[in-house]
């Protein structure tokens, strides 16, 4: 019974499909019908014109955006916990040509307009030290908290007055929407969003996630760098193809509803062990080194986090049995 990653889930039956449906002779790279069909289909999901770029990986994603919305001697202000520190090897510096990560503290490793002034507050404005030039959140953040669009507006409404870019790392954007009830638009361009990494890959799809612009005018220069960082697959329509089954009949929200409901009925047994309230597919909880060999004993999976704590992350393809039996045993704990 896997809780240790929704990136270890299944992929969709319907994506896995149109995948077999997409295996034809097509024109190559990104000139196929179905990648001709990207901006249309994300345009009528966002109520706006955008640009789509598929990519592999969210690291890529979040790398390829950042490059473009933050010059090589700028600075990047983002949670100390953001994925872009933490979890991508320095990959943001690489894609960027040396651009620095500027850290912020926030509970739950979400940031608040306060914080972000607060940093930039301490940042001299002369050329001695990097100026911030760009300010990237991640929703739902690395412990599972969703924004609210009035939240992603206020610091979009910071960003904008700093004249900061502004980047959204949305690789669980599906959970925190399905989490707030907030529309796509609301919770991005509309709170002031340039650049979206909207997530597919942990909630149904098989390697492919979604580059949102709302800035279009970065699409030819983030086009230009994904060919140049190796990202520009010759057999791009099986990339565009997941994307479009995702959005075909909501099945992206759909998703991310199972797979929301499967961590609130596990939160539902350890309501006093939850670290953070549950807001999307992930729980962190303290558990001892002794309770964790106990549930893993019953054939439970998951990861240790820090000392005392694990994570579990719920994800479409688990069961409400396999989730009601964990909440039970980590209640009997």
């Amino acid at each position: 019974m896997r809780f240790i990653s929704d990136n270890a889930a299944a992929a969709h039956p319907k994506v896995m499909e149109a995948v077999v449906n997409a295996n034809h002779a097509d024109t190559a790279y990104d000139g196929d019908a179905y990648s001709a069909r990207l901006d249309s289909a994300f345009s009528a999901l966002f109520e706006r014109d955008v640009r789509v770029l598929w990519v592999t990986t969210g690291t890529a994603a979040n790398c390829l955006a950042l490059a473009a919305l933050c010059p090589p001697y700028g600075g990047i202000l983002c949670h100390r916990d953001a994925h872009i520190e933490v979890d991508e090897a320095g990959g943001p510096g690489f894609f960027t040509g040396g651009a620095k990560l500027i850290l912020v503290d926030g509970t739950g490793a979400k940031l608040t307009p306060e914080a972000v002034a607060a940093t930039c507050e301490r940042i001299w404005p002369d050329v001695h030290q990097v100026q911030p030039k760009a300010l990237s959140i991640t929703n739902a953040t690395e412990y599972g908290l969703s924004y609210r669009a009035a939240e992603v507006a206020e610091l979009g409404q910071l960003a904008k007055q700093r004249g900061l870019a502004f980047h959204m790392d949305g690789a669980r954007l599906a959970n925190a929407v399905a989490f707030t009830g907030d529309s796509p638009a609301d919770v991005t361009w509309r709170a002031g969003v340039d650049a979206l990494s909207f997530g597919f890959v942990k909630n149904g799809g098989l390697n492919a996630e979604a580059l949102v612009l709302f800035r279009t005018d970065l699409a030819e220069e983030i086009a230009i760098r994904r060919k140049r960082s190796g990202h520009l697959l010759s057999k791009g329509r099986m990339l565009a193809a997941q994307l479009l089954a995702m959005l075909e009949d909501d099945l992206w929200l759909t998703n991310a509803r199972a797979a929301n409901d499967i961590a609130r009925r596990i939160g539902a047994g350890a309501p006093d062990r939850l670290l953070f309230p549950v807001e999307a597919n992930e729980l962190f909880l303290r558990v001892s080194a002794d309770e964790a060999a106990s549930l893993r004993a019953l054939g439970f999976d998951f990861y240790d986090w820090r000392a005392g704590e694990i994570r579990l992350v719920a994800s479409w393809d688990r069961t409400s049995d396999e989730a009601d039996r964990l909440a039970a045993a980590i209640a009997a704990l």
